[in-house]
């Protein structure tokens, strides 16, 4: 019954958005955050049909725990079906312990990659938030609000206090605060790609160019953003260390 229900919804929509992209077929499908409703056997299940309807090459999930996708991934090898491949996980300077810790795990046990969202965190890392809110940014309209007050939280300063204390190194580099936050998040070698969020051309070009930095992180930079960021989550490695 619950396969049926699932098929009800999950394939029509599937192929609408095939129909309105203009293709046959995505490389990866993503599961949007957990249902706890449907055992994890019929989502495996969906899935794996979807890939076999040629509808798309991978399944990936997106906001599940390292529990919750080692469970799909367990399921899907007692029923012989496909397994998720990448999960979508927020990720930046200020975002690391489930992309540092958890991920890396199942990484290098069953090969699951970090496909991460978010690198300018909303756009806070991008710098325009140094001196306050400006107007005709995200966080001034009506339904940021909680962006703003993050901004403008004890929090929210600290961390405009560590971009100012970042700023020389991207100037060292040549390079901007935001093409230095997504090389950052790029250098991580469980982070398979970065999905990019801009406003215009001109914010996509500049982030693009994060990719002529990637070469220039090197362990010294890393340690030295690590000092000034003095979030560093410890793993099990470190501890072993």
């Amino acid at each position: 019954y619950m396969f049926v229900l699932v098929s009800a919804l999950l394939f029509p929509g599937l192929k609408a958005s095939l129909q309105r992209l203009q293709l046959e077929y995505v490389d990866v499908v993503f599961a949007n955050r957990p249902d706890n409703n449907t055992p994890m056997e019929e989502i495996v299940r969906a899935m794996t049909h979807v890939i076999n309807q040629g509808m798309a090459m991978y399944w990936g999930t997106s906001r599940w725990s390292a529990m919750e996708i080692m469970e799909a991934y367990s399921v899907a090898r007692q029923f012989n079906m496909i397994p998720p491949v990448c999960e979508q996980a927020e990720y930046h300077l200020f975002q690391r312990e489930k992309v540092e810790v958890q991920l890396p795990e199942l990484y290098h046990k069953i090969g699951v990659g970090a496909m991460t969202w978010s690198p300018l965190a909303c756009g806070i890392i991008s710098g325009k938030y140094g001196n306050g809110v400006p107007e005709s940014s995200r966080a001034a309209l009506k339904c940021y609000q909680w962006l703003k007050e993050k901004i403008v939280s004890e929090e929210g300063r600290k961390q405009q206090v560590k971009l100012k204390d970042l700023s020389p190194i991207a100037e060292r580099l040549g390079c901007t605060l935001p093409q230095l936050a997504v090389a950052w998040c790029l250098r991580n070698e469980g982070v398979s790609s970065v999905l990019l969020g801009s406003s215009n051309p001109e914010q996509l070009i500049e982030n693009l160019g994060a990719i002529q930095v990637l070469p220039k992180m090197t362990s010294h930079i890393v340690n030295e953003i690590d000092n000034i960021l003095g979030n560093k989550p410890y793993s099990k490695k470190d501890y072993r260390s």
